[in-house]
Parts: structure tokens; sequence; C-alpha cells
């Protein structure tokens, strides 16, 4: 399956839809926090924010437009549910059946997926970044490593890295995610892994015939070097700057 990870961040902004709290059956949302039962259930638009539904079923639900953000599905049953532009900002969903489900345009953003079963699971718009516990198998190693630049980008390395990591077990040879990952670990003060980062990144460059991404990744190396020495005077290639503005035309080639 592929996700729509170019859209993904440019809708940081789409927490929740303007007619969310439109048309809400609230004998359907009392029903629900009740039994936690509520299979084919009419909850479109629904406030349930912090919502305690651990193994609700929620089977062909209609979630459009609700808000759970940061609600407990863990084991929740959403096989066929519509969670199109529903908010699931922070959501544990650890565990949790999504076959089949419409998450189109939904905000995913720092949601819990360990162990969630997304079989044909439809992701597309949907905001995807701080994502934890992303299965492998949702995406290509193009996409994570997308999501990977957007965390980095936000400041959030370690999201980063984790996103990299991801498309590199799908395609060890990506030089670019090596380059990039290399720079999110410099970021973290790990500069002996953003060398070796760096390195292999190069090694790969040269080995695929790309002479530009090698020789921005040997400029990456001498900007670490410089990076430890913050005291010292930066002069020559080896500036972090140059290194950050080679990345996007260097990586597009490798990618696209």
């Amino acid at each position: 399956m592929k996700l729509g990870i170019l859209a993904t961040a440019t809708l940081l902004t789409a927490i929740v839809p303007a007619n969310a709290a439109s048309a809400e059956n609230i004998q359907h949302t009392q029903q629900l926090l009740a039994t936690r039962q509520c299979s084919q259930c009419d909850l479109s638009g629904a406030g349930l924010v912090l919502a305690n539904l651990p193994g609700a079923d929620l089977r062909g639900a209609n979630l459009s437009g609700a808000n759970l953000s940061r609600a407990n599905l863990s084991g929740a049953d959403l096989s066929g549910a519509n969670l199109s532009g529903t908010s699931l900002f922070g959501v544990n969903l650890s565990g949790a059946n999504l076959t089949g489900a419409n998450l189109t345009g939904a905000d995913l953003r720092t949601a819990y997926l360990g162990n969630a079963n997304l079989a044909s699971v439809n992701l597309t718009n949907a905001v995807l970044l701080g994502v934890r516990g992303m299965p492998t198998n949702i995406g290509e190693a193009e996409d994570f490593y997308r999501l990977g630049v957007a965390e980095a980008k936000g400041g959030n390395y370690r999201n980063a890295i984790d996103y990299y990591n991801q498309a590199l077990s799908l395609k060890p040879d990506l030089a670019a995610v090596y380059f990039a990952r290399s720079m999110s670990r410099a970021d973290l003060g790990d500069f002996a892994g953003a060398t070796q980062d760096a390195q292999v990144a190069g090694e790969l460059f040269a080995s695929q015939g790309n002479a530009r991404g090698q020789e921005v990744s040997k400029e990456l190396a001498a900007a670490i070097v410089v990076r430890q020495k913050p005291t010292e005077p930066r002069t020559g290639g080896g500036s972090w700057m140059n290194a950050l503005g080679a990345l996007g035309s260097v990586l597009l080639k490798v990618l696209f």
C-alpha cells in the first residue's frame, strides 16, 4: 500500500474538520460510552476526547469528523469503520483491528499503532507525523524517508531517526536515508553515528554513480567534525549549512 505522504506534510493544521460538531447522535455516543458496544453506530462528529474505550466494538461505525484525541482504543475493533477526517491525535490504537477502515484525511499525529492491524486501510492524506509503532508493511521506503525528513524539519530528530530506520529496513541501500539520518544524529550529539552514516552514504552514492551525492557526503562528514569544535572558526567547504542546502537537490535526484 502506498501512502499519501507528500500531502501529509502539508496538513499539519488539519486537527478537526470545521463541521466536526454537526449531526452528533447523542444516543449512540451514550451507548458507546456505557457499553463499549456500538457496531454500525452513527458517531459522526462525536466528541470523544480522552474517552476510555479499550476493546470497544466499533465495527462498521461511522466516526467521520469525530474527535477522539488522546482516547484509549487499545484492542478496539474498528474494522470497516469510517474514520475519514477524524481527529485521532495522540490516540492509543495498540492492538486495534482497523482492517478495511477508511482513514482518509484523519489526524493521527503522535498516535500509537503498536501491533494494530492496518490491512487494506485507506490512509490517503492522513496526517502521520509522530506516529509511533507504524507497521512497515503500510508504506514504501521512500514514504518513511519523507516522513523522517518532515520530522527533522520540525526538530523532532528522534522521530525522524525512527522513520529512517524503517526506510532502511525496507531498502538498505538508500544512500539518501543514511545522509539524512547522519544529520539527525549529529543534531542529537551522536557524532560517531553521524560520521558513520555520512561515510556509508558516500560509499553508496559512489557505487551508484552519483558523484554529487558522494561529494556532498564528504562535505557533511567535514561539517560534523567542525560541529564538534564549536570554538574554532568555520571555514572552507565543511559548512553545515552548505550540506543542508545541497540536501534537497541531491536527495530528490536519488528518490525520484
